[in-house]
């Protein structure tokens, strides 16, 4: 039998050189045939079924385990990118040539980079089950003496690879987490973070925008 260039495990396709290509061109080739499918009956739906359609059947998708695309090319988030374009056109009935960063406002999502990080965050705020992976800056001893140790930091394990170490969930998560301000950090619930996370991404996403 001859060896598979990629596999598909609960629904996410790993690629031999773990590049994620082979699962970006599921993705978008699944998303762009639904999208198809709804603009063919368009006319026929309410804005507010169109949103529902939309968001189940194609963001819910660019959504699904989007935290393994951290670190993958701009080239792969670009293709994302234009799958989400084409459903903000589509809710609007804009032509492809208008700019669609005042569509994201109304609509308030985050780009596809902004994305990826706003799950990671979650995930890192709710890894409670995953403990002996992410860690605490303030639970490690020899590191008390740092100013780490007094703030919600998490630990970011040290890698040999970029490309495959850096990558790994403890680490983009250490890193995405870390990079938030401690307020946000420091949140109440998870709602709460949700929503300071998803104010502070959302202006980073529209930030000299040249989409």
């Amino acid at each position: 039998m001859s060896p598979v260039t990629a596999v598909r495990d609960l629904g996410v396709y790993l690629d031999a050189g773990v590049s994620m290509t082979a699962h970006v061109t599921a993705t978008v080739r699944t998303c762009f045939a639904a999208l198809r499918q709804i603009r063919s009956v368009r006319r026929s739906l309410s804005r507010e079924a169109l949103l529902t359609l939309i968001r189940a059947l194609v963001v819910s998708k660019l959504d699904y385990c989007n935290s393994v695309l951290v670190g993958v090319s701009r080239s792969l988030h670009r293709r994302l990118q234009l799958v989400l374009n084409a459903a903000a056109r589509l809710v609007f009935s804009t032509r492809r040539s208008e700019h669609v960063t005042p569509l994201f406002r109304d609509l308030h999502w985050l780009k596809v980079p902004e994305r990826v990080q706003f799950r990671l965050c979650v995930l890192a705020y709710r890894s409670s089950y995953l403990a002996e992976t992410l860690h605490l800056t303030s639970s490690v001893k020899s590191r008390h003496r740092f100013r780490s140790s007094f703030t919600s930091a998490l630990l970011v394990p040290a890698t040999q690879r970029m490309t495959l170490g850096d990558q790994a969930f403890p680490s983009a998560a250490a890193c995405t987490w870390n990079a938030l301000p401690d307020s946000v950090r420091t949140s109440s619930s998870c709602m709460a973070l949700r929503r300071q996370l998803k104010t502070i991404l959302f202006k980073a996403s529209f930030v000299d925008d040249q989409t």
